[in-house]
């Protein structure tokens, strides 16, 4: 799973950072949206 491989590490991270900021963003429009 852990590669030492740079161009896919990267690309991984980056997605996973992504994916952090999707979840992020979609729990504050649920929040917004279920606080009265």
């Amino acid at each position: 799973m852990l590669d030492p491989n740079p161009q896919n590490g990267q690309k991984k991270l980056l997605m996973v950072l992504g994916a952090m900021l999707l979840i992020t963003v979609i729990v504050a429009v649920i929040a917004s949206i279920a606080s009265p």
